[in-house]
């Protein structure tokens, strides 16, 4: 079988269980296992596929079938400048993410500062913000030890060795004074688990997604002990569920925060805010 063959099938199986995304997963799921770009293979369309190939590639078409994220069955996200190795234990990092470290990033500029990641998952956060500013240091937190070991490897990877990880709820850490605390903690109502897409629900982390009965119990946290741990006029950024402005902006005031800037998604949605803790 060639090529323009094999992504056909793919496309065609894939069609079949609704998955709207059904050619480019095909093609993507063949140039990940050929280790080849989308574009090549669209040059090479005639090019025979080893019976071996063949076989993965049915393989990995199957999963996708069970609406199994891309970025499982690769094993890797791309994020920022970088590749982040993923599994079931970390959430798959989103591009709306990347929109606050760009944030943070033009904020602190060459400053040296020292950064606290809550629910730091494959570490994607801090790792991709300590890349752009040299001079700075960093933890790494996360209740889930499986996500720190992703979270090391992936530092290891980037050769990152200004950032620890500890194996902590933020309840726990103490002793510490940073400059920024920056979170995409679990905001997702518990009753609304269940409406979320199958590819999210099936397969993503649950602790890193549920935020309890409104969504906010680990967004409150956050707030609560940031008052203790940030410096004064450190900042605290946020990434936030659909809705959960207003509930939050009132929480941040009642804590001595002042909003600074807002960020939103691409659909206009207000999904980060950076805050600025005061006397």
């Amino acid at each position: 079988m060639n090529l323009s063959n094999l992504i056909k099938f793919g496309s065609r199986s894939l069609k079949k269980k609704n998955i709207q995304t059904h050619l480019i997963d095909s093609e993507l799921i063949l140039s990940n296992l050929l280790n080849k770009s989308r574009e090549s293979l669209l040059i090479s369309e005639e090019k025979k596929i080893s019976k071996i190939n063949i076989k993965i590639f049915r393989n990995l078409i199957n999963r996708r079938k069970r609406k199994e994220p891309l970025a499982y069955i690769f094993k890797h996200k791309e994020f920022w400048n970088s590749k982040f190795k993923v599994d079931y234990n970390t959430l798959i990092p989103r591009p709306e993410t990347e929109l606050l470290v760009e944030k943070i990033v033009k904020y602190f500029k060459k400053n040296p500062i020292f950064i606290l990641d809550v629910g730091t998952g494959t570490g994607c956060i801090i790792i991709s913000i300590l890349q752009e500013l040299k001079n700075s240091r960093g933890i790494g937190i996360d209740i889930s030890k499986k996500a720190l070991d992703i979270a090391k490897i992936n530092a290891r990877k980037e050769k990152l060795k200004k950032v620890k990880f500890i194996n902590k709820s933020i309840t726990y850490i103490n002793n510490y004074r940073f400059d920024l605390i920056v979170s995409n903690p679990p905001y997702i109502c518990t009753n609304q688990l269940k409406n979320l897409s199958d590819d999210i629900r099936r397969y993503e982390p649950i602790k890193a997604l549920d935020g309890g009965i409104d969504g906010l119990d680990v967004i409150k946290k956050i707030i609560y002990k940031a008052r203790y741990i940030l410096k004064i006029k450190g900042i605290l950024a946020l990434e936030i569920g659909f809705g959960q402005y207003k509930q939050v902006s009132q929480i941040l005031r009642e804590n001595r925060f002042r909003e600074k800037f807002l960020i939103k998604d691409y659909r206009n949605n207000i999904r980060c805010i950076l805050s600025v803790l005061e006397n």
